[in-house]
């Protein structure tokens, strides 16, 4: 009995990471399908093509709602922890950046890039959302996270004196969070044909004029 449970314990882990390496490719897959097809477009067949898998483990992977849901988060943050950016490795290594004007560039490249791997992905979340109950559950709270860290971040911009307005900081997030929208990187990137680079700049001049030091109180 001991050799069959030292067996056991022994190949687990292997299993365990073969489904995750699975799950990973799978997801992978259906970021790029529904990029690139839209959520109705898509079919668990494509995303099992694309990820080399039988239609049967996406399934087990699924429902296709739940794909999206994963394939965003993973595109975004790398994981599907569902965890506010402050939380993430990437958030506390941008608070702890002592200089204020390389916090504030540090922190909009991260959402320049953030935004670079998903606002394909955002348009075909929002298309789910309309229709499925799951993904419109998901939205609602990936957008309270969202505000959630704009606030954060505001709170952190002021608490540095880099904010040279009266205006209500809840106010200021609501801007923070427009300009940052995953739709204004889609209409100025691949509608309108700016490069990353040019975004970056523009995201930033924005931030600091809109944000930190508003015309309008």
């Amino acid at each position: 009995m001991a050799a069959t449970k030292t067996s056991r314990d022994y190949r687990s882990p292997l299993r365990e990471e073969q489904a995750a390496n699975t799950r990973q490719r799978i997801l992978d897959a259906a970021a790029g399908c529904f990029a690139e097809a839209g959520f109705a477009g898509t079919s668990l067949r494509d995303i099992a093509v694309a990820a080399g898998v039988s239609v049967e483990t996406v399934k087990l992977n699924g429902p296709k709602s739940a794909l999206l849901i994963g394939a965003f988060e993973q595109a975004f943050s790398g994981n599907e922890s569902h965890e506010n950016i402050v939380d993430s490795e990437a958030g506390r290594a941008t608070l702890g950046i002592a200089d204020n004007d390389e916090f504030l560039s540090t922190m909009v490249r991260f959402i320049a890039d953030a935004n670079a791997r998903t606002s394909a992905l955002w348009a075909a979340f929002t298309a789910a959302a309309a229709s499925d109950p799951l993904a419109k559950f998901e939205m609602d709270d990936l957008l309270s996270r969202k505000l959630q860290d704009c606030r954060t971040a505001i709170a952190e911009l002021d608490r540095r004196d880099m904010i040279t307005t009266d205006s209500a900081r809840n106010r200021l997030a609501d801007v923070l969070s427009f300009v940052i929208s995953a739709e204004g990187h889609q209409q100025l990137v691949a509608q309108a044909g700016w490069s990353h680079a040019r975004y970056t700049t523009w995201l930033e001049a924005s931030v600091r004029q809109l944000v930190l030091s508003p015309t309008d109180s």
